[in-house]
Order: C-alpha cells, then sequence, then structure tokens
C-alpha cells in the first residue's frame, strides 16, 4: 500500500516536472536565455510539496512543517537565482553548451532540462516519503532536522547577501569575495545548501522508509563536488582571477568552513 501511494505521488510529480520543464524550454528558445532553468529548478521543489501535500492526508502538522521548510527555502533560492538571470547576459555554462551542440542545440538543450526535472524528482522522495507518515506524533528526528533546516536556510541566505554586496561594489573588481562566511570557505552557499538537504534528511528519518532519503543526500553532494557546482566555478574563477584565486584555494577550504590555513 506505501508503495502503491508512493508510485502514486512520484508519478503526479514527474507529470507536473515534465509540464514544468516544456514549458521553461520554449520559453528560453524566445528569451535565447537557458539560465532561466536554474530558477525553475529551485521552484520546482516548492511545487512538488504543495502537490504533495494535497494529495496526502497523513498528520497534517508534519506535512505542514516539511511543507513551509520546502517553501521557504526553494521560492527565497528561486527569486534570487531569478533576479540574477533577469539582470545578466545568459550564464556562459550555457553560451558554451550552445556553441558545443551547434544546430542540436534545441533539442539537446530540452533533453538537458529533462535531465534537471528527472533529478529533482529523485530528490523530492523525502517530501513523499514524509507526507505519507500516518504517525499522529512528532518524532525528535523531525524537531532535529527543522533545527539544523533553520541554520542551513539563515547560511545560504547569509552567503549569498555577502557575495551579492561583494559583487555590487566597484572596488571589488577582479578581487575574490572573503568577506564573512567566504573568508572560511570557497563555496559557503553551496555547503548550507547540501546541509539544507542533510535536515530534509534527518526530518525524513522519522518516517517509514524514510531511511532511503540519504540517496537525495549523496546526489546533491555529488554534483555538488563532482559536476555543475565547485568544479564548473573553479575553473570559470580560475580563468578571470588566475593567481589570486590560486592563493585563495591555497588558504581557504573548498567545502566545509573551516579556519584558513596558513601558508
Amino acid at each position: 500500500m506505501f508503495f502503491a501511494k508512493l508510485f502514486s505521488l512520484m508519478t503526479t510529480g514527474a507529470v507536473l516536472l515534465l509540464v514544468l520543464f516544456t514549458v521553461t524550454w520554449l520559453i528560453q528558445l524566445k528569451t535565447k536565455n537557458a539560465a532561466i532553468v536554474d530558477s525553475v529548478w529551485a521552484l520546482s521543489f516548492p511545487l512538488l510539496a504543495v502537490i504533495y501535500f494535497i494529495k496526502t492526508e497523513s498528520n497534517p502538522l508534519r506535512n505542514g512543517m516539511l511543507l513551509i521548510m520546502v517553501l521557504v527555502w526553494g521560492m527565497r533560492l528561486a527569486s534570487y537565482l531569478f533576479v540574477r538571470t533577469l539582470h545578466h547576459p545568459e550564464d556562459v555554462r550555457y553560451t558554451a553548451l550552445r556553441e558545443q551542440w551547434g544546430s542540436r542545440q534545441h533539442w539537446l538543450m530540452l533533453r538537458f532540462f529533462y535531465f534537471q526535472a528527472i533529478l529533482a524528482l529523485l530528490l523530492s522522495f523525502p517530501f513523499a516519503v514524509v507526507m505519507l507518515n500516518p504517525s499522529a506524533e512528532i518524532s525528535l528526528f523531525e524537531i532535529s532536522g527543522t533545527g539544523l533546516w533553520f541554520i542551513a536556510v539563515i547560511g545560504e541566505s547569509i552567503a549569498d547577501t555577502q557575495l551579492k554586496k561583494f559583487k555590487e561594489n566597484p572596488a571589488s573588481k577582479g578581487k575574490i569575495c572573503q568577506d564573512g562566511l567566504w573568508n572560511y570557505s570557497r563555496h559557503p552557499n553551496y555547503f548550507f545548501e547540501w546541509l539544507v538537504w542533510v535536515s530534509y534528511f534527518i526530518f525524513a528519518v522519522g518516517s517509514p522508509w524514510g531511511w532511503i532519503s540519504i540517496s537525495s543526500v549523496i546526489l546533491i553532494l555529488f554534483f555538488l563536488l563532482k559536476v555543475t557546482g565547485i568544479p564548473y566555478t573553479e575553473q570559470q574563477m580560475l580563468k578571470s582571477r588566475g593567481q589570486v584565486f590560486v592563493e585563495y584555494q591555497k588558504s581557504t577550504s573548498a567545502f566545509i568552513p573551516l579556519p584558513k590555513k596558513k601558508l
């Protein structure tokens, strides 16, 4: 029964994402800016959480807690990314893909967008598991997950704000942001984003089959450390900042905020 309900939820989520990312692809055909998919990807999680909430009838307090957590985090991140996309030309990630794909760029971009949709669906597993939990009690796992979520969202917001202010300062041109959290980690925003997913996992552990949600933690960590997160960002920073960034790499932790190394 549980897996039948889980399959139903995830299938509904898949249909939603198929429509959402197809429309997003059509929009980027018009605007010539595929970076819009970044904000839509962040937005997909609140939408999935809302759908799962509507389609389930278990503990409204637990489900409401998780729904608010996903809405606050997802909407903040989506709006931050959307504003960034709105005021800047297409990210070099996507211009490079267009050049690489040539005449096939439109259909390959659609495939890329659908990959983002699949990733979002897989990551939403803890939301579905929690929403299906029939228990009337709020467990220590859910309380602990909520506490960690507060820390993670505040940390990610602070990191984003510090970087935004640094970039807006004309005196920062050609320099590396080492303000606040960026003095202890080269990517504090990524670290706290990962911590958000850890909080969802902890929250989900209190539900039947919730332990499988560790897959979301591992998946997002893999992409941040090995694929689209740190590797790409550092490659671009080395091109634009050169030796200045090399020195920053030597002295500052890549991911977890830690005291600077003495060189």
